[in-house]
């Protein structure tokens, strides 16, 4: 125990301090590990950007392509980016010290103390949470000042398909945390389902381009459905409500299924 990173129980407020005060001590304290295992940070916010740039810097990105819908390959590309890099985060850097905790006794020992352990679930999706967001903002704004990308037709759709898409994403994260028994399968675990859940996305084929059958499954799938809504409220206006529904769907019975099965010991 004294290998790990983590505050003994006096330094956190004593019994009669404030809740939130307490809480807010163990998510800076949760901040303060993501930073020093930078990994999900390079994963969720540099490989995006340096994908980005390499599709930006390719010279027939600009041009229009009728087979994808009268979008650029760059317009094609920059939504599913940005799915990647929120995919990174949630399969890999949100189970990953979630599973460590509980697998060195974290969470067990956390639970002796005047704090539940289950704030520490709580820190650790408030910190990702950040790094999800800082990591849109990042790749949408170097989009449009470095590569000259429109402003989003839908501003309102875009954040609400972000926060959705975040909201599936980190709920399959936690579902993940649950069933996971060690710490070292959670890459395991995480590389498996990154795979096919990249490819409904587009990354290999763009969605505009699979065939019918495929385009049906990508449109259900959480990454599919992200994109989806993410590329209509920057190409057209507030997306529709299937891709929404899908991802408000994946929220529910993720978190449901990880609540459910989740093991603190």
């Amino acid at each position: 125990m004294n290998s790990l990173a983590w505050p003994r129980p006096r330094q956190l407020p004593l019994p009669g301090a404030p809740r939130g005060a307490a809480f807010g001590t163990i998510v800076l304290n949760e901040a303060r590990l993501a930073r020093r295992q930078p990994l999900p940070l390079i994963g969720s916010i540099g490989l995006p950007v340096v994908l980005m740039i390499i599709f930006g810097e390719i010279p027939s990105s600009g041009q229009v392509v009728s087979t994808l819908g009268g979008l650029t390959l760059f317009d094609v590309y920059l939504p599913i980016i940005m799915v990647l890099g929120l995919t990174m985060l949630t399969m890999l850097g949100l189970p990953g010290p979630l599973v460590s905790y509980r697998e060195l006794g974290v969470l067990r020992r956390l639970s002796t103390t005047p704090v539940p352990p289950s704030w520490l679930l709580a820190a650790q999706v408030v910190v990702q949470f950040c790094v999800a967001l800082a990591g849109l903002l990042i790749v949408n704004v170097t989009s449009i000042i470095a590569f000259g990308a429109a402003d989003p037709k839908s501003p309102a759709g875009l954040a609400l398909s972000s926060l959705l898409a975040i909201a599936g994403l980190f709920a399959l994260g936690l579902l993940v945390a649950a069933v996971a028994p060690t710490s070292g399968s959670v890459n395991a675990i995480g590389r498996l389902a990154i795979i096919p859940l990249l490819f409904f996305a587009g990354l290999w084929l763009p969605r505009a381009l699979m065939p019918a059958v495929l385009q049906d499954i990508s449109n259900y799938t959480p990454l599919g459905a992200a994109v989806e809504a993410i590329q209509d409220s920057m190409q057209t206006g507030f997306p529709p409500a299937r891709p929404l529904l899908v991802l408000v769907a994946y929220a529910v019975v993720f978190a449901f299924l990880a609540r459910r099965f989740f093991r603190w010991e």
